[in-house]
């Protein structure tokens, strides 16, 4: 005699098994980057990054992006199309523009505002334009 407390209908174990297979690689997957920077020269790079919200201008830093890797910035979709960037590997390369943010010479920092640098304790940095298109993820590439 069998119980039919633990008699599955046909097809309901291949669903619930697909269902929990499913579940399981979601959960595991990577959360992608709204704004990532790949470093594909030799050496490590400090990376600053600027931004306009909708109300003020923000930049904030120190990101370290090792040599020949990737490093997420900001998550979740972007908000904005124009983005700005200064990156440095503390030897010859720079990586700057005509877009002056503030940045805290050393520590990590967010400053509020791109003017007053100096007065308020930031030092003044060029930083490069990012045109994203308004694509919600962007990758951007720091070469030799």
């Amino acid at each position: 005699m069998t119980d039919s407390r633990f008699h599955a209908k046909p097809g309901t174990m291949r669903r619930t098994a697909l269902i929990l297979a499913v579940t399981l690689l979601a959960s595991t997957a990577p959360a992608s980057a709204a704004f990532q920077v790949c470093n594909t020269s030799n050496l490590a790079a400090r990376v600053a990054i600027g931004r306009f919200d909708g109300t003020q201008w923000t930049s904030e830093g120190w990101w370290t992006v090792r040599p020949k890797t990737c490093a997420a910035l900001l998550t979740g979709p972007l908000q904005a199309r124009y983005y700005y960037l200064y990156a440095t590997d503390g030897a010859a390369g720079t990586w700057e523009g005509k877009t002056h943010f503030c940045v805290a010479p050393d520590a990590r920092f967010k400053a509020a505002g791109r003017g007053d640098c100096v007065r308020r304790g930031f030092d003044r940095r060029g930083f490069f334009q990012v045109d994203t298109g308004q694509q919600p993820n962007w990758t951007q590439t720091l070469s030799n």
